[in-house]
């Protein structure tokens, strides 16, 4: 693998970076130079979350560096490094782990901690800083040059688990960032068989018309408005006697709200609509990366929500892959439309576990906010593993009720179900309209997540957001590495 740009192997030039928290930093301070003292008090600096601090020799010249983190094991506690530090190269004064003098968090070890080659409980926080230095460093490239490079932080090797589940991160900010003119259904399966190519897969599309020859009506039902087809897009790769394992990404790579049209500021981000399958690509493309021991299925339902002679209306009832009737409350509420054909074949194909993810509601955001993914979940078990990998990865989401008495809301007079309907429990209903497509006999959970950050914060710059994505990971590999 090739290095990013904010990492290098060589070490010739690089300066000492030390690492502390605010409940350490005295420990660190009183193992220091006098002159370094003398210097850090000048300063005010006091390990503080996010703060950095260059440090002098005896002559004024740059002799390394100090930051500042909260938890060592989150990576964002790391993110403000490569722009707060100067552009050069920088090595760990110590290992982050051997300090016991810091504050340490509950949870050291990730699910699957034991595999060889994978982060474990000794080096967990090293890994926590590689992986926040690269998120950190992240600037989204294509149309517009940065102003600066980040610091560069000096590792031993590219091969580990923290560089791929970076690259999954970069794969979703990459994705989501990309406008649509540029991401379209067509370029989404691009990618795909790009990753395909890279890792052995067969990646198969089922295009425009032909959904409706091969019972995909309701994905081609909201994409057909478009000069872009619509497209089912299915990756395949892993042995046949492995556990099979499903992943289906909600692919509305543009969202007008169809003739239910959006505001402008609520059109205005939609590119990111498709941030649902930017997660289960990434995360498939980091299952075959670290070659979990499964047979992996990828579903994108890949569309866009035009309007146009021949948009779909509210009112119709269109039909479905599992022949459940839906009338179409809202044209706006299209992404569950598209998921639900996408999760009746994942039924089919009888896996041992369907996670989808979607950008799916509004309702969500507003309940939990940007930063906490909705997690629906028809099984306990499964719910749980992914709320504590969450905490032990500190990439968190919370559970959310699938109320099924709700199921009122989503009834219809002339179909078996509508699409949409009341404003109460949008996130919920959304869940239950999903359920309602999947084999009740077979674990599947459910991520309403937002893939996108509002506001610039160290690790995670203004943009698109993989969010859920490595709490996902750590979950499926303690489920298949156990």
């Amino acid at each position: 693998m090739t290095l990013p740009e904010a990492f290098t192997t060589e070490t010739q030039d690089a300066l000492p970076l030390h690492v502390t928290t605010r409940g350490g930093f005295n420990d660190w301070l009183q193992a220091q130079p006098a002159t370094v003292q003398a210097w850090v008090g000048a300063q005010g600096f006091d390990g503080s979350a996010g703060s950095a601090l260059v440090l002098p020799d005896a002559e004024g010249a740059m002799a390394g560096a100090v930051i500042g983190v909260e938890d060592p094991l989150d990576p964002c506690a790391y993110g403000h490094a490569p722009f707060a530090l100067p552009a050069r190269s920088w090595s760990l004064a110590t290992e982050p782990d051997a300090s016991a003098s810091d504050d340490s968090a509950p949870g050291d070890s990730t699910p699957g901690d034991s595999t060889p080659g994978d982060s474990t409980p000794g080096n967990s926080r090293r890994a926590a800083l590689e992986l926040g230095w690269g998120l950190g460093s992240y600037r989204f490239t294509r149309y517009k040059a940065p102003l600066r490079a980040p610091a560069q932080l000096v590792v031993e090797t590219a091969d580990g688990e923290s560089f791929d589940v970076l690259a999954a991160c970069t794969r979703v900010r990459d994705l989501v960032n990309t406008p649509t003119e540029d991401m379209g259904p067509d370029q989404l399966e691009t990618v795909v068989r790009g990753i395909g190519k890279e890792h052995g897969a067969e990646v198969e599309a089922v295009t425009g018309d032909e959904l409706l020859k091969q019972n995909f009506p309701a994905i081609h039902a909201v994409g057909r408005a478009s000069h872009r087809a619509p497209r089912l897009i299915a990756l395949h790769w892993g042995d046949e006697g492995q556990p099979h394992l499903c992943l289906v990404g909600k692919g509305v790579c543009f969202d007008s709200g169809g003739l239910d049209i959006k505001p402008a500021d609520g059109m205005r981000n939609m590119k990111k609509d498709m941030g649902g399958a930017a997660h289960a690509i990434a995360l498939a493309e980091l299952v075959m990366a670290r070659k979990l021991p499964v047979r992996l299925t990828l579903l994108v339902p890949a569309v866009e929500n035009s309007i146009g002679p021949n948009a779909f209306r509210p009112g119709e009832v269109i039909a479905t892959r599992k022949g459940i009737s839906v009338e179409i409350d809202n044209t706006d509420a299209e992404g569950r439309l598209v998921l639900c054909d996408a999760l009746a074949h994942a039924g089919e194909l009888s896996p041992d576990l369907i996670v989808d993810f979607a950008t799916l509601t509004g309702a969500a955001r507003i309940a939990l906010g940007p930063d906490l993914p909705a997690l629906f979940a028809n099984d306990d078990i499964l719910a749980n593993a992914w709320l504590n990998a969450g905490e032990a990865t500190r990439d968190p989401v919370w559970r959310m009720p699938l109320w099924r008495p709700y199921l009122r809301y989503l009834t219809s007079n002339i179909a078996d179900m509508a699409n949409s309907g009341s404003k109460m429990a949008g996130a919920v209903t959304a869940a239950l309209y999903l359920e309602r497509f999947v084999p009740g006999d077979k674990p599947w959970a459910h991520l309403d997540v937002y893939a996108w950050s509002d506001n610039a914060r160290p690790g995670r710059p203004a943009g698109g957001e993989a969010l859920g994505l490595r709490s996902a990971f750590a979950m499926l590999k303690a489920r298949y590495r156990a």
